[in-house]
């Protein structure tokens, strides 16, 4: 498993897209309940295409077989790799069914549909005009988005290149205390609006462990000696019972925190353990532990803080993450700097960045 250097010219490869929510207006009474018959209809073909994908059905002959519940196949071409996602999901934390709740509506962007065939976004003074195709009767349902202000310029550029064709845009639509959307920018796109400059001047580097109930920083110098370390808990997020979105809010402050901290410290680069290349999750014996494990979305914080990092000019390191817990040279590490098991696993994710970034890329300095 090779090391790999992120930064904002190379990131899209790895990361495709950035979602940017905003609120959903429908003022018309008769559009709204088209939009929620719409929903439905693509909860319940997301729900049948699961089975399908578990029965290893091919796209087209699922599409084929739910055109009865939603006639418009690039809705059912986005139902199918929704289904695909949480299928894969199922595999990754050994889970056996999924539950799913709210109702909601999403098409996939393709830059030949002048961004996206079914839900498009217009510009308009301070808001933009959404058109939601109803393919029942091939009618548009009609409505308001309003984002916050500095996702404007990002928005109308990204509506100027699908005019153009020369990129396109995904959309989902979904129900909560209100209609939300949500809208799947390119990173690429993303990140030449909101990235800073790199850092040149930092002297160490930064090593991150993710957790359930913490996260542990690390900072090393060239050296590899040690010139800071602290962790930033949330342990009531683990807890029974604790509400999922909460909790989720939690761990990307923490992160914020530990990326903030970093920074001030003096850290131009932050390495990750690359969870991208992880197919299943490692369980223990531990009932508890394993609930913990289960219901924490480690990509997706890990998703959120290369993004920051490289929103803030710095580079990110993703390396190989066996070996950084449970081995011989994490017990060594505990045993010398008298460190905790996951502060342990913190330095050696630093110092395996180190190493790895001075073995293979050479143009990488240290001040």
């Amino acid at each position: 498993m090779s090391t790999l250097l992120l930064t904002r010219e190379n990131i899209a490869e790895f990361i495709k897209a950035v979602t940017i929510n905003g609120k959903l207006v429908i003022e018309n009474p008769e559009d709204h309940m088209k939009l929620v018959r719409l929903a439905r209809a693509y909860f319940k073909a997301v729900k049948a295409m699961i089975n399908l994908v578990l029965k290893g059905a091919p796209q087209t002959e699922a599409c084929r077989k739910l055109y009865n519940i939603l006639p418009n196949y690039v809705y059912l071409e986005t139902a199918y790799k929704n289904a695909k996602a949480i299928v894969e999901g199922l595999k990754e934390t050994g889970g056996s069914k999924c539950e799913i709740k709210r109702f909601w509506v999403s098409s996939r962007g393709n830059r030949f549909d002048h961004g996206n065939r079914n839900i498009k976004l217009v510009p308009r003074n301070g808001f933009f005009e959404v058109l939601v195709k109803y393919p029942w009767d091939s009618s548009w349902i009609r409505g308001k988005a309003f984002f916050g202000d500095r996702y404007i310029q990002v928005l109308k550029e990204l509506v100027e290149l699908a005019s153009r064709r020369e990129d396109g845009y995904g959309v989902t639509i979904s129900f909560k205390e209100y209609p939300r959307i949500h809208v799947h920018v390119p990173t690429w796109l993303y990140l030449k609006h909101f990235s800073k400059n790199a850092i040149l001047d930092g002297r160490f580097v930064a090593g991150i462990d993710l957790n359930s109930d913490r996260i542990n920083l690390v900072v090393i110098d060239k050296t590899g000696k040690i010139v800071y370390l602290k962790t930033f808990w949330y342990p009531e997020v683990t807890s029974h019972g604790f509400p999922r979105e909460l909790a989720k809010q939690r761990r990307l402050y923490a992160l914020h925190s530990a990326l903030s901290t970093a920074t001030l410290v003096g850290a131009s680069t932050i390495v990750f353990e690359n969870l991208f290349s992880v197919k299943k999750r490692r369980f223990t014996r531990n009932a508890g532990a394993n609930r913990k494990i289960s219901k924490f979305a480690k990509k997706q914080i890990l998703v959120h803080g290369v993004l920051k990092s490289i929103r803030a000019g710095l580079k990110v390191v993703l390396i190989d993450p066996r070996g950084t817990s449970n081995s011989r040279e994490h017990r060594e590490a505990m045993l010398k700097h008298g460190l905790d098991g996951h502060t342990a696993s913190a330095y050696l994710i630093a110092l395996r960045g180190l190493t790895e970034l001075r073995q293979h890329f050479e143009s990488y300095k240290l001040a």
